[in-house]
């Protein structure tokens, strides 16, 4: 039977604190930020009005690896999300390169997240005397990205408080992010224009490289919209932190998803009838650019502020993740396990520090814009294995108890799985060679240092 317990754990259990509501809220928070607010205009210019498609695949991709998520984390209810899972079912060779797979995935969205976060306070800062020199990175001219380095330290501060306050906070956030994003469909749907839809799909399904040298089509729309769908794993790292994991896990995982998904399409339907698509295709604030065309200058500036309440939200879902993840790999020994002890408040305090410093350097200091879609090869690789661990058990151990029971498991993995294969193939080139490197990389620091007794 699979154990329902963390393995090669010497320490102390983390606190069980968060029932569900807590766990659709940090599903929601990680979920709902930057993806809805910018890249439906990166999608718009890939797939056309055919952005609602992608958006709907996308979704629907999404659908069956979180229903194998939900599966999983209620028989194993691990800290350690996709990396426990392929840990324990497909060996510790796999589980590492899922755990890289997830490194990659968790540092890059934190890192360009508090980027894009510390686009927005940057006037403000500068405005009361901050050198521009402190708020940019080199990338742009200059010296250290202060501000991205401030909200990661504010995020990993709260989380070391303590994981209830901080889903308390977590949860006010997100609703005042779900009622403005409500705002922008009450004011743009009512000009809703089906002409704007047509033609439907003008760059085509399958991706494809078009005279500007750029990659589109409708996959290739869902390839980079997937990033603002995947949030929803992180929910499967509070396992040991879940009152009743059995329950609130299922209820967290597929409800955020949910509640996500309806406000997305309604989101992007909005937006493509609102206005044509290629007045907001370029525009790095596409909802707040909408209603400035339809002549809505304050509810514009409800929403570009939304964008800063918005944005912490999913830094604090992904950090969050991120050190749980962190936390099971050192209970595995993959990282020294010093960083497993718990501080006084029964949160990981150590390890915890670690990742807000890891995430802190890259944001301060790396050209994150260039190499972010690399976090949606790592979230795709880790869904095709969670797809491949719920088959894996379905045929090895039909009879283990399940909580909760995904009806056509093998069918739903079979779909996760080869959804995220046709979105893996389907991202730029360029991020399917960073991504190869990768792993070629952390398959060596596996093969030197990773395997049992080599340590």
């Amino acid at each position: 039977m699979i154990p329902t317990e963390p393995t090669a754990s010497p320490h102390a259990p983390l606190t069980r604190s968060l029932s569900w509501p807590h766990l659709i809220a940090l599903g929601v928070g990680s979920i709902v930020g930057t993806g809805i607010l910018t890249l439906i205009g990166v999608g718009a210019d890939r797939a056309g009005p055919a952005v609602l498609l992608s958006f709907a695949i996308a979704g629907a991709i999404c659908a069956c690896a979180a229903l194998a998520y939900a599966e999983l984390s209620a028989m194993m209810p691990a800290a350690g999300s996709a990396y426990s899972y392929s840990h324990k079912v497909l060996g510790p060779g796999i589980g590492w390169i899922v755990g890289w797979s997830l490194i990659l995935e968790y540092s890059l969205v934190v890192s360009t997240v508090a980027v894009g976060w510390s686009g927005y306070a940057a006037p403000l800062l500068e405005a009361v005397g901050v050198p521009g020199a402190l708020v940019k990175g080199p990338e742009l001219g200059g010296i250290v990205n202060l501000p991205a380095i401030l909200i990661i330290a504010v995020v990993a501060g709260m989380l070391a408080l303590g994981t209830r306050e901080s889903a308390r906070i977590n949860t006010v956030l997100v609703v005042v992010k779900i009622l403005t994003l409500s705002l922008f469909v009450l004011v743009a749907l009512p000009a809703f224009d089906a002409s704007h839809l047509t033609p439907f799909m003008p760059y085509g399904f399958s991706k494809h490289l078009g005279p500007d040298g750029v990659e589109r089509g409708v996959m290739a729309a869902a390839a980079i919209i997937f990033f603002a769908f995947y949030g929803f794993d992180a929910i499967s790292t509070a396992a040991e932190e879940a009152h009743n994991p059995g329950r609130d896990l299922v209820i967290g995982i597929l409800g955020s998803l949910a509640i996500c998904t309806l406000v997305y399409v309604l989101v992007a339907a909005a937006a493509i009838g609102a206005r044509p698509f290629a007045d907001f295709a370029q525009s790095p604030e596409p909802l707040a650019l909408i209603l400035r065309q339809m002549g809505r200058e304050g509810v514009a500036r409800v929403v570009a502020i939304a964008a800063i309440i918005a944005l912490p939200t999913v830094l604090l879902g992904f950090l969050y993740g991120q050190s749980r993840i962190f936390l099971a790999m050192a209970r595995d020994g993959f990282l020294p396990t010093s960083l497993a002890r718990l501080g006084a408040r029964g949160t990981p305090t150590r390890v915890t520090t670690l990742t807000a410093v890891i995430v802190a350097v890259l944001a301060g200091i790396l050209p994150i814009s260039e190499i972010a879609a690399l976090a949606n090869a790592g979230t795709l690789i880790a869904f095709a294995a969670v797809g491949i661990c719920l088959i894996t058990l379905r045929r090895r151990q039909p009879e283990a108890d399940r909580p909760f029971r995904v009806p056509g498991g093998i069918l739903v993995g079979c779909g996760a799985v080869a959804g995220c294969l046709y979105l893996f193939i389907s991202l730029p080139t360029k991020t399917l060679i960073a991504c190869l490197i990768w792993n070629l990389l952390g398959g060596a620091i596996y093969a030197v240092r990773g395997r049992p007794g080599r340590r």
